[in-house]
């Protein structure tokens, strides 16, 4: 590990112990999760980049292989999209991977304070897979206007069409979990309650 991101770990965590003692929970929220997030995505390189655009390529792969719309290459990372006119190359990166939204709403989860640690952990496992699948869903859609339209319409398609779905989404979970607590909440004590049943 980089001594300049151990140093800020250090640091952030002395300044989280501060802010708690002095019972500013305001600032305490905002400094561990903006901290959280910085240490993260630093640490994120290069495994869990290369593992988060694996997932995502073998996810996209599913739909080619149901479709036919695309080949996958795997060690590259490239989606060949199959269309009438000119076939386009997807390369599937840092971006398309979803780490930044994924590690962006990891790090408010583990510092909200209206949940428990068990809700916390609930939340942040459901986000990363529900963003994972978004993401997903949105590459999908870039394959199949592209397919259909053209090499031409993969700037709207991956640009704006995509993108456009994703965050949408994205806002989607967002108000679930942090505006709407008490029906997100709610879908926490479903799941559990079903839990217990099941045992």
């Amino acid at each position: 590990m980089n001594l300049k991101i151990l140093l800020g770990i250090v640091i952030w965590l002395y300044g989280l112990s501060v802010l708690k003692r002095a019972r500013l929970s305001a600032f305490y929220f905002i400094v561990g999760s903006a901290g959280l997030f910085f240490i993260l995505t630093a640490i994120s390189r290069p495994y869990w980049v290369w593992f988060f655009t694996h997932a995502v390529i073998h996810g996209v792969a599913l739909f080619t292989e149901l479709t036919n719309w695309g080949q996958i290459m795997f060690k590259m990372g490239l989606v060949y999209i199959n269309n009438v006119g000119n076939p386009v190359i997807m390369s599937i990166d840092y971006e398309c991977s979803g780490i930044i939204e994924t590690c962006a709403f990891v790090s408010l989860v583990a510092f909200y304070p209206a949940y428990q640690r068990r809700e916390k952990v609930f939340y942040g496992v459901f986000g990363l897979l529900y963003i994972y699948l978004i993401n997903v869903l949105r590459l999908n859609v870039v394959i199949t206007i592209v397919h259909f339209g053209g090499g031409e319409a993969f700037f709207l398609a991956h640009s704006v069409i995509g993108r456009l779905i994703f965050y949408v989404l994205v806002i989607v979970l967002y108000y679930n979990v942090f505006t709407y607590s008490q029906l997100a909440r709610g879908l926490y004590q479903r799941v559990a309650d079903w839990r217990d049943r099941l045992r």
